[in-house]
């Protein structure tokens, strides 16, 4: 006859599924420890390349904003220079003797008679609406003496 086999137990795992699952846990966390080093490098690098890039477009701006002021100061100090020369020029044409020396050549000369008349102030026509408005009912409440006076 033979002989009954037995199978040792002891050797055989309990839960295959949990060490696959272990096994495949561990490979995974080692792969990814091999570039862990590796990207935590580049993001370094990256952060302080991103703060030097900043750093360098600030500075670029603020130069150029520094640029336009000076532009702009040296545009205002040449206007108010144009504007100091024409305000000479405007007072020399202005002045009483040139003036006087203009109207001797046109054969100008003080007035003699002085005459003042005065214009009596142009009627102007009233124009009523057709439709009544706010502001036209505002005439009901003007004093009596003054809707006399307006009625002549």
């Amino acid at each position: 006859m033979l002989a009954p086999h037995f199978i040792d137990h002891s050797s055989r795992l309990r839960k295959p599924r949990t060490v696959r699952a272990a096994t495949r846990q561990r490979i995974f966390r080692k792969s990814r420890a091999r570039y862990t080093g590796v990207v935590r490098v580049f993001a370094t690098v990256l952060c302080v390349l991103l703060l030097l890039m900043s750093y360098v477009v600030l500075t670029s701006s603020l130069t150029g904003l520094s640029y336009a002021v000076a532009t702009a100061g040296a545009d205002r100090e040449a206007l108010q220079e144009e504007t100091m020369r024409l305000d000479d020029r405007i007072a020399a044409m202005r002045s009483d003797d040139r003036l006087s020396q203009l109207a001797a050549r046109l054969g100008m000369h003080e007035p003699q008679r002085l005459a003042v008349v005065r214009l009596a102030p142009t009627p102007v026509a009233r124009v009523h609406s057709r439709y009544p408005m706010l502001s036209s009912l505002a005439g009901l409440f003007m004093p009596a003496p003054n809707r006399k006076a307006e009625a002549r």
